[in-house]
């Protein structure tokens, strides 16, 4: 069964850094290319940013560029997103998501297969 778990999200206040971590099982990461996008309350879903499936190339929307770093080691079967000067407007449900293509988008969420349950980003001071 395929299946996609994020953790690491919390509460932090203005400035501080998060790492969220995807991990996943039932299959094998390498096959996918990750997108990590978010939800807030009222809002539509939106694309965060978005790794190609062998890693060489990573988007971002243009909200965390510069603040937000996409990784991932597909030997340990887990993608990263590295939140750094995190913003109350990033408060949100993160998740990542699985794309069988060698290439990302960070737009166009109904492309992606397969979905984590999410993991909430709190930013308040």
């Amino acid at each position: 069964q395929l299946k996609l778990v994020e953790s690491g999200g919390g509460s932090v206040q203005p400035g501080e850094s998060l790492r969220l971590s995807c991990v996943v099982s039932g299959f094998t990461l390498d096959h996918y290319s990750i997108g990590w996008f978010r939800q807030a309350p009222g809002k539509e879903r939106e694309g965060v940013g978005c790794i190609s499936r062998s890693g060489d190339s990573a988007n971002y929307t243009d909200s965390v560029k510069g603040r937000f770093t996409i990784s991932r080691n597909n030997a340990e079967n887990t993608a990263y997103l590295q939140m750094n000067n995190l913003k109350v407007e990033d408060t949100a449900v993160y998740y990542c998501a699985a794309l069988p293509r060698p290439r990302c988008s960070v737009r166009g969420w109904g492309i992606y297969d397969y979905w984590g349950q999410g993991t909430q980003v709190t930013v308040s001071s």
